[in-house]
C-alpha cells in the first residue's frame, strides 16, 4: 500500500533531480532521465518531473533501492581494535570507542551492535534509530562474519557439529556457514557466519566443540565488509552501502509499474 504523500514546505522544498544530485546518484540530467523513465518513488509514489521533496524527510527509492538524502544522518564503519570496550562514555576510563571517533561528527551517533573488549573488528555507528533497531533485531537475521583464530588441529567434525547445533547454558546455537581458512600446527584460522546476537556467541560455541577462541575478528555485518580500514580507523558508508543496509532489512521500496 502506498504511503500518504504530504507536500513539503515551500522553505525546504527542493527540485527532486537537484536532491537525487546531490545524495551522489548522478548528474542533474542523469537524474532527470530516472525520473522520467519512472524509475524513482517518493514517499511510496512514483516521482515525475517538476516534483519537489524535503531532503530531510522524503523517502526516495530508485529501481527499489533506498537513497538517503537527509544530509543530517550519518552512517559510519569503525575497526575496533583489541582491548576497547564497546562503549561510547565507559565509567572505568577505559580506552572505548569515542576516542577513535573522538569530535569528528556532530550528532550523537550510537553503535549497531557490540563487541567485547578483547574482540575486535568491524562495528557500524549510526544516529539513524530506524535502520539501527532492525539491524540489531533477531528477526531480520542479519548475518555477521567472523575470523576467529582457535586451538587446534580442528577435525572435520567441528564444523559439521557447529552447522547441527551445540547446546549451550541459554539455549542451542547453530552457525549458519563453517570454513577452514588456514591451519598451522596447534593453531587454526577459520571463518564463521551466523546471525545469532547473544554475549559471547562464537567464542562459546567454539569452547562447546573443544577449540577456544584466541583471536576474534568480525569482517562484515550483512552486506558491509571490514575490508582494509585499519585498527581505530573508520569511513562514512557509501550510497550502496547504505542502499545494502536497507535492502538487508527488508526495505526496497514498493514496485515500479
Amino acid at each position: 500500500m502506498w504511503k500518504k504523500y504530504s507536500m513539503p514546505q515551500a522553505d525546504t522544498a527542493e527540485r527532486l533531480q537537484k536532491v537525487l544530485a546531490a545524495a551522489g546518484v548522478g548528474s542533474r540530467r542523469a537524474c532527470e532521465d530516472l525520473i522520467f523513465r519512472r524509475r524513482v518513488t517518493v514517499n511510496g509514489r512514483v516521482a515525475k518531473l517538476g516534483d519537489k521533496v524535503d531532503p530531510a524527510t522524503a523517502e526516495i527509492h530508485v529501481d527499489g533501492q533506498r537513497v538517503i538524502t537527509n544530509t543530517k544522518l550519518v552512517y559510519v564503519a569503525l575497526n575496533k581494535p583489541r582491548g576497547v570496550v564497546s562503549s561510547l562514555d565507559d565509567e572505568k576510563g577505559r580506552t572505548e570507542l569515542a576516542d577513535f571517533l573522538g569530535a569528528n561528527f556532530e550528532q550523537r551517533l550510537f553503535h549497531v551492535g557490540r563487541l567485547d573488549a578483547e574482540s575486535e573488528g568491524l562495528l557500524l555507528f549510526t544516529n539513524d534509530g530506524g535502520l539501527a533497531h532492525k539491524l540489531m533485531h533477531p528477526s531480520y537475521e542479519i548475518s555477521k562474519t567472523y575470523l576467529a583464530e582457535v586451538v587446534g588441529p580442528l577435525p572435520r567434525s567441528v564444523g559439521r557439529a557447529l552447522q547441527a547445533g551445540v547446546d549451550l547454558e541459554d539455549g542451542p546455537a547453530k552457525v549458519d556457514s563453517f570454513r577452514l581458512v588456514d591451519a598451522i600446527g596447534k593453531t587454526a584460522q577459520v571463518e564463521i557466519v551466523l546471525h545469532e546476537g547473544r554475549k559471547h556467541i562464537v567464542r562459546r560455541m567454539m569452547d562447546a566443540v573443544g577449540h577456544p577462541v584466541t583471536r576474534l575478528i568480525r569482517t562484515a555485518v550483512g552486506p558491509i565488509r571490514l575490508g582494509d580500514l585499519r585498527p581505530g580507523g573508520f569511513r562514512h558508508l557509501s550510497n550502496a552501502e547504505v542502499a545494502a543496509l536497507f535492502k538487508a532489512v527488508g526495505d526496497e521500496g514498493p514496485d515500479v509499474q
